[in-house]
């Protein structure tokens, strides 16, 4: 491990994702478990916070084929047969944007939560905000796309213009908030671009400059999906035809 601009760097090996012809690890042996899946960016949230807290010797990444799911993660792990979930403590939790708060709140690491009450409320405010954001453009793409998604990208520009100490959500510091967003933002940028030929910086200054801002973070770059993936992915879910 090494650090850069105070940040911490890992170059990690990456396990196999487990399918249904896998034995399941031991459970509640005393090891903290993120099961996960690298493309998911539900998972990729808590992958995220993970990283930026230094965690990778702590937290041990457990990654799940969803195409082909082992029986036991259902049966013996967690019965909401989802990722990403959290061994911890001889328990299994889950849901990602607890999952942040979780893994902040308890695990060594920078904090990344505020300390200043106005930078708090808005804080929650976003993370609340962040499920009606993805149900937005994930709606979208079922429906005249650029138009429907165009209006969730103008409220995260909006959003950006509330500190001006920049460039992040929440101003000058990293924070849950851009954990939540970036995940899915990663995605989205890839899909509509890749398909629908569609900017989402264009005309969003401070969109703009908080991706470029966030893409310099390792604990995050170590994350990203190839955006050509991301396109296979998205399209074979959102624009099968049945």
């Amino acid at each position: 491990m090494a650090y850069v601009d105070g940040r911490m760097t890992v170059n990690e090996h990456l396990p196999t994702p487990l399918d249904a012809t896998s034995e399941q690890p031991p459970l509640f042996d005393g090891t903290t478990r993120l099961y996960t899946n690298y493309t998911c960016p539900f998972a990729q949230r808590v992958w995220i916070i993970r990283n930026y807290k230094g965690l990778h010797d702590k937290i041990k990444l457990v990654p799940i084929n969803l195409q082909n799911r082992p029986a036991w993660y259902k049966e013996r792990v967690y019965h909401v047969n989802k990722v990403p979930s959290l061994e911890h403590n001889g328990k299994v939790i889950g849901e990602s944007l607890d999952l942040i708060k979780y893994v902040d709140i308890n695990f060594e690491g920078p904090s990344l939560q505020p300390n200043d009450p106005a930078k708090k409320e808005f804080a929650e405010e976003l993370i609340t905000y962040s499920d009606t954001f993805n149900k937005i453009v994930f709606t979208s793409f079922k429906g005249e796309t650029v138009k429907e998604a165009g209006p969730a990208f103008d409220h995260l520009e909006n959003a950006l213009h509330k500190f001006n100490d920049g460039p992040f959500f929440l101003g000058h510091e990293f924070s849950l908030v851009d954990i939540a967003y970036i995940a899915f933002v990663e995605k989205f940028q890839a899909f509509l671009s890749g398909v629908w030929n569609y900017d989402i910086t264009a005309g969003r200054p401070k969109l703009t400059k908080w991706i470029e801002e966030v893409n310099k973070i390792d604990a995050y770059k170590s994350t990203k999906t190839d955006p050509k993936v991301i396109v296979e992915l998205f399209s074979a879910r959102f624009l099968a035809k049945h």
